[in-house]
């Protein structure tokens, strides 16, 4: 048998740092105005003063309630990663205080959770299919390793250590344990971290029972459910697809069910696969990878079409307005990806964490920090917007987490080489082969494809320098000090699995001037995405644009065509730093049917007429943040 393991290791955060117009600003306003609007949240609604155990619930307890651990675990893990690069006593003294509460809400025989200690105790363990018991521990593990790593303090660590070790004797296939496992996979991925916080093996393996147990025969929900006293046949999902628990893991084919839950379990399954050297997990997150990418995704990078599941229905099912796209889904999805991206550096995942970024992850973030999308469409027609809050508020601390520690999605290292995944001005410090080198990078992306590398060492080195050719870029250019790179001479250049791979013995003061062109694209959707026939959209760079109502006044958007095969002459790139905090706009002509004849007439003989209009194209994830209105990311084609 083969075996697998990743020849990448990516740059931790805390030696990235960003100096550009785009994402410093943001990482800023997540810092200082993001961060403490979700604790003030957290605090308001009782979920970090449900650690005092001193509330009253109604049984049965709202859902939301009953999971509500994981939102205050989740801010915890933002804050650390944020005092981990800006030191802030303020923010310290809050994670101090939640730290505290949480340690002291643990109960002697190490179990944590504040539903079932306060409200339910008798049922502890005794609904894992829908009760998150297991979901809220993986996140409360996440916070104690962030908080460990970012303050050296090892008491939260050490209680969710503790936790671990009561859920290790309770689950398992050893006699007198269940054999259960988590209807929200998340706890999985949780428990690798904390075998690499602790070395602790027994955290390992109980992570690979879980992946391995799941949808085994026959099946545990149900033989949970019986044990309540439930037909398990009265489950409102109706199959446990939902949770991916229908079938063991290596037998799966397609990504099903609950969204989030599935970008959980599968960056679970691609951590295993390196952990356990196990070919069989690579193989079957490629496989389900494939089917994704290639039948369910949204041209934002957002997963899961249904609302009623938040989740996946069928291959091509990817309605526009009604499009589900939960935030917290693209987010799960950017760090599946970011862990296949590692194995050998196929430009395709970093593509995919591209795209997922810059559209259906920070369109669920408004330009003041704090205000939301949970649900991420691709059309409104104008009753859709942002909120402060949620009844169900995951998506505000993931994405908090996910922007606080930003920059391990930018840069990996090898055994002699130094990849660049994703571009920003900023720099990264590393090491190859044991010596320090730090890489700058100056340039105006996303708005600009032209990308300066300055390569700072202390004396000659030679180590490959891994360039991302993004799959949106079909010409590009590049030369080092100057001169046109080529195979010969100094330089040997190569291309392969979307980078350029430059290997050279480099130097003090070097650099290299890489140009990502950047053309305005019509894209289309495959022919069997029935909402979208007749469709076109527009791209540049890895920014996905759309239309807003407030920039079209008194037309519908849904009557607009465009003609998609003249974007380069119809429309041109315009930057306005004073729009939505400085955007590339696209501006250029289009039509629009036009109502006039059709007075008291519903039918007729005759085709309405169009008239030219001009358009307005702005990034989808800025939208929503001026007037409210309609918006439209799908355009009628028009043209020849």
């Amino acid at each position: 048998m083969s075996t697998v393991k990743r020849q990448l290791e990516p740059v931790p955060f805390t030696q990235v740092t960003f100096e550009d117009a785009f994402w410093a600003p943001r990482l800023e306003l997540n810092r200082t105005v993001t961060i403490p609007h979700i604790y003030q949240q957290c605090e308001a609604t009782g979920r970090t003063g449900a650690f005092d155990l001193n509330f009253e619930r109604p049984v049965p307890s709202p859902i939301v309630l009953i999971f509500g651990d994981s939102d205050p675990a989740k801010w915890m893990e933002a804050a650390s990663y944020s005092l981990a690069t800006h030191p802030d006593p303020a923010l310290e003294a809050w994670v101090d205080s939640v730290a505290e509460k949480i340690i002291h809400a643990q109960q002697q025989d190490g179990y944590l959770n504040t539903h079932f200690t306060v409200t339910q105790p008798e049922m502890r363990w005794k609904n894992l299919r829908d009760w998150h018991e297991l979901y809220c521990a993986g996140h409360l593990i996440e916070a104690a390793v962030a908080h460990y790593q970012a303050t050296g303090q090892r008491k939260l660590l050490d209680a969710l250590c503790r936790y671990a070790d009561h859920i290790d004797a309770t689950f398992g296939h050893e006699p007198g344990k269940q054999r259960g496992y988590c209807g929200h996979p998340e706890i999985e991925l949780a428990l690798v971290k904390l075998y690499h916080a602790t070395q602790n093996p027994r955290y390992l393996k109980l992570a690979t029972y879980f992946v391995d147990e799941r949808g085994q025969q026959p099946n545990y929900f149900d033989i949970e459910a019986r044990a309540r006293g439930e037909d398990p046949a009265h489950f409102w999902a109706k199959s446990y697809e939902y949770c991916q628990a229908h079938t063991p893991i290596r037998e799966q084919t397609q990504v099903v069910g609950h969204a989030v839950r599935a970008m959980y379990l599968l960056s679970a399954v691609t951590d295993l696969a390196h952990e356990n050297d196990d070919p069989t997990l690579l193989e079957t997150g490629e496989r389900l990878w494939h089917q994704l990418v290639t039948r369910r995704i949204y041209l934002t990078g957002g997963i899961g079409a249904a609302r009623h599941i938040e989740g996946f229905t069928q291959d091509y099912d990817l309605p526009d307005e009604t499009a589900y796209a939960e935030t917290c889904a693209t987010i799960g999805l950017m760090q599946w990806n970011h862990r296949l991206l590692q194995f050998s550096g196929e430009g395709k995942y970093a593509d995919l964490i591209e795209r997922a970024l810059y559209n259906g992850v920070l369109s669920g973030i408004s330009l003041d920090g704090a205000h939301f999308f949970y649900e991420n469409p691709l059309a409104s027609a104008g009753h859709h917007h942002r909120e402060s809050w949620f009844v169900c508020p995951c998506c505000p601390p993931n994405l908090a987490r996910t922007l606080a520690s930003l920059g391990g999605y930018f840069y990996s290292t090898g055994a002699n080489d130094i990849w660049v995944h994703q571009y920003a001005q900023g720099t990264a410090k590393m090491k190859v082969n044991e010596r320090e080198v730090n890489l700058r990078q100056v340039t105006k992306y996303p708005w600009d494809g032209d990308v300066k590398l300055e390569i700072d060492v202390a004396g000659p080195q030679r180590f490959t320098l891994h360039l991302r050719v993004p799959a949106w870029c079909e010409q590009w250019h590049i030369a080092v000090n100057g001169e046109h790179a080529s195979r010969s001479g100094k330089d040997e250049l190569s291309m392969g699995e979307g980078y350029i791979h430059l290997r050279r013995e480099w130097n003090p003061g070097d650099a290299v001037e890489y140009r990502m062109e950047m053309p305005i694209r019509a894209v289309w959707a495959h022919p069997a995405v029935r909402d979208l026939q007749g469709r076109v959209a527009l791209e540049r760079g890895p920014i996905v644009y759309c239309l807003e109502g407030i920039d079209h006044a008194g037309t519908i958007l849904d009557r607009i065509a465009i003609d998609p095969h003249n974007v380069s002459n119809e429309f041109q790139v315009e930057q306005d730093d004073q729009l939505l905090g400085g955007v590339s706009v696209l501006r250029g002509k289009g039509t629009v049917v036009d109502e006039s004849g059709w007075e008291d007439v519903l039918y007729r003989n005759r085709p309405p007429s169009s008239k030219s209009i001009d358009i307005t194209a702005i990034p989808y994830y800025a939208w929503d943040n001026r007037a409210p209105g309609q918006m439209r990311t799908w355009l009628q084609a028009g043209g020849g």
